[in-house]
């Protein structure tokens, strides 16, 4: 079955997010699995070919957006992926821990904490890649 012009969209959103080299990594690893391939698909189509796509926003909020909301739910293995997509649109190191702290007050200092150290990982991380 094609693609619908959706997922396109949505292929093309994530690659941007994410970056190319990174977007590969994931492919070949975490998507190569057959079941992965179809948790790919709906959120290409759903996710990144529906949300990321809509107007009003642009995408350096929406990516604080996710991290905050990782934050706020203890989700550190997607904080990996979404510090990457607030970093390659433009947030700072500086910014997006500024704004992790000023969550200590809303959703708490241990939740916080894990955080910024996932944030150190992927800066750390993405820095090595350059």
């Amino acid at each position: 079955m094609a693609d619908s012009e959706r997922r396109i969209a949505g292929r093309a959103m994530r690659r941007k997010l994410m970056g190319d080299a990174y977007a590969d990594k994931l492919d070949s690893s975490v998507y190569s699995n057959p079941i992965m391939e179809k948790f790919a698909e709906v959120t290409q189509e759903t996710i990144f070919g529906t949300l990321w796509t809509r107007p009003g926003l642009d995408l350096k909020t929406r990516a604080l957006i996710v991290v905050i909301s990782d934050v706020a739910q203890g989700r550190d293995p997607e904080l990996k992926l979404h510090l990457r997509f607030a970093r390659n649109q433009g947030w700072t190191e500086d910014e997006l821990s500024e704004a992790l702290l000023h969550l200590a007050g809303y959703v708490g200092a241990p939740l916080v904490r894990e955080a910024l150290l996932t944030a150190c990982e992927v800066f750390k991380e993405m820095n090595a890649e350059k």
